[in-house]
């Protein structure tokens, strides 16, 4: 299940996030030089399997792309979703 839900790109303390349900999700990460290092992603758990934690991988993945950034998947879900997703690999450092 699917929920739409609306990202925030906050890169003054580089993260992505959304709240739902009252709750804040995110995606972090910080730059190195050229490169986009995904450290940490954080769905709390009332909210897992509503695909929120996907959601925000992309829109980061997304802005990592445009900014013609490399992607270092520090995060095991982000490593995860790098390789589900073959449409990213093109970006992985």
């Amino acid at each position: 299940m699917s929920t739409d839900i609306q990202i925030q790109h906050r890169p003054e303390i580089g993260r992505f996030e959304a709240i739902v349900d009252g709750l804040r999700c995110e995606a972090d990460y910080q730059l190195d030089g050229t490169t986009m290092l995904m450290t940490h992603t954080g769905v709390p758990r009332e909210l897992e399997g509503r695909g929120i934690a996907a959601q925000l991988v992309k829109a980061a993945l997304a802005w990592a792309r445009e900014q013609g950034l490399r992607v270092r998947p520090l995060c095991s879900y982000v490593d995860a979703y790098m390789r589900r997703h073959t449409e990213w690999q093109d970006l992985r450092a």
